[in-house]
């Protein structure tokens, strides 16, 4: 196992200004990761290549790899724009020279992620994510669908986009928190989905119910109940059991962690770290 950081548990000092994605690498580096997983927000790496081109030397130079390059997609949308564009971002994932991609493939409003809708647009999707990942077998990355935004978030449906997209170099970043946003038991759904993985993310979240909402940093599941991101290991998730299954598993891959509490994302993200290499070293 090669324990890192996604960059985006550090994207409040990247708002704030705090930290360049550059400094993000070295603090990744001086904490003890073995990698880092580049998101770009706040940044865009196809308009500036040069930025691409000094990500990569700084992980050179600090002794970390970078591990996968994960970007948001749509492609319900703008179906021909959006394939173009998202082959660019694989040209950018190559530039850094990593392995493994994920790309997102569809967001909908929550009235219109039924299970009809899903299984009516995933032709579309799988046909979407195919020519995605053909065009990045040539540069050897493995794309991935993260279960991520309601509408391809559920093992299940996950499964079904993968198997449909039927591509040796197609998978899923597998999170271990985002299942909760569909109301979905963590520790089964990895059970389900481990096996698919090219990826992993390590996240946590509080879960609560109410009729009224909760207020600032609470965000609904699909069915109403309520999550706030957490310390990796602090949150509601059985964070032991999960883990154990993924090593059970076999998996042997990098794990990031991905912070997105409402904490000091520098404590909070070394805190997570933490916690999840001594509870893997324990399971």
């Amino acid at each position: 196992m090669k324990l890192g950081f996604s960059s985006y548990s550090l994207q409040g000092a990247i708002n704030s200004k705090k930290m360049t994605i550059l400094d993000v690498i070295q603090w990744v580096a001086d904490q003890g990761g073995e990698h880092v997983e580049i998101v770009p927000i706040g940044f865009n790496l196809v308009e500036d290549v040069s930025l691409a081109d000094a990500i990569r030397q700084k992980a050179e130079e600090a002794g970390i790899a970078i591990s996968s390059y994960a970007i948001g997609a749509n492609f319900l949308t703008d179906y021909e724009n959006e394939i173009e564009r998202v082959k660019m971002e694989v040209a950018i994932a190559h530039r850094l020279g990593v392995k493994l991609m994920r790309h997102d493939v569809a967001w909908k409003a929550p009235d219109k992620i039924s299970i009809r809708d899903f299984e009516q647009d995933l032709p579309r999707m799988a046909e979407a994510c195919r020519t995605i990942a053909d065009y990045a077998a040539q540069f050897d990355i493995v794309t991935s669908v993260e279960n991520h935004g309601y509408y391809v978030q559920a093992s299940d449906r996950v499964q079904r986009l993968i198997n449909k997209v039927d591509k040796e170099n197609f998978k899923t970043t597998l999170d271990t928190g985002n299942f909760l946003c569909v109301d979905e038991d963590p520790i089964s759904a990895v059970k389900k989905n481990i096996s698919y993985a090219s990826m992993v993310h390590v996240k946590d979240f509080y879960r609560r119910t109410s009729s009224l909402g909760l207020g600032e940093g609470w965000f609904p599941t699909s069915s109403g109940n309520y999550l706030r991101g957490a310390i990796t290991g602090h949150g509601d998730i059985n964070l032991p059991e999960v883990l154990k299954v993924i090593k059970h598993s076999g998996y042997d891959s990098y794990i990031s962690i991905e912070f997105e509490g409402m904490e000091d994302c520098e404590k909070a993200a070394k805190i997570s770290f933490d916690n999840v290499r001594r509870i893997w070293d324990a399971v």
